[in-house]
């Protein structure tokens, strides 16, 4: 099998935030031979999804612009990484329009995302402020559910607390699971967990 390539998706709007700090320790144990991509995804804004589903046929067209870039750089890698802070229990509103885009793609002519996405790894990074742990669960089930959607591997969710830039990195317990978050391949969706 060929090497793993990593996406990183920053849906932080703060620059090296704590889940982007966290994902960057985690990246930092990938084999030396596995291409790591980093995109910020507010540096490449997409505009808001109009679902189309309904109207004419349901196709969609090709993607321009920042939508074009992001959709090839998704088919490119073999594992994507969704890195966002924990707003309101949830993904990032950056991170939230790129997954729902991803509706538009799966109905563009000749793109065939969804069957191409089957079998590639889907992780989660994300720092929270609350130190109850399940706060997290609506953004892990985002991701796990899409997974399952989209028939991927589930890798989990690396969960961390701060608050501040850079606590997290005072939070031993989180630097230590980062060691080893992306050993080995991601579970078939029947063996995930967090």
């Amino acid at each position: 099998m060929s090497p793993r390539s990593y996406l990183f998706l920053v849906g932080s709007s703060r620059a090296d935030g704590n889940s982007e700090r966290l994902a960057r320790e985690a990246a930092a144990r990938l084999p030396a031979d596995a291409p790591q991509r980093w995109l910020r995804l507010g540096e490449l804004p997409l505009p808001d999804f109009e679902d189309l589903r309904h109207r004419g046929d349901g196709t969609y067209p090709a993607p321009d612009g920042h939508a074009a870039n992001l959709l090839d750089a998704t088919l490119s890698a073999t594992d994507l990484v969704v890195v966002s802070p924990l707003y309101w229990y949830s993904v990032s509103t950056l991170t939230k329009r790129y997954l729902d885009h991803w509706s538009a793609w799966m109905r563009v002519p000749g793109v065939d995302f969804k069957s191409r996405m089957a079998g590639r790894g889907l992780w989660g990074v994300t720092a929270l402020a609350d130190a109850d742990r399940a706060a997290a669960d609506p953004l892990v089930g985002t991701l796990r559910r899409t997974a399952a959607y989209m028939r991927m591997d589930f890798g989990g969710v690396l969960l961390g607390s701060g608050t501040r830039p850079g606590d997290v990195l005072a939070d031993e317990a989180a630097l230590h699971r980062a060691r080893t978050f992306f050993a080995g391949e991601p579970a078939p969706l029947s063996g995930a967990g967090v």
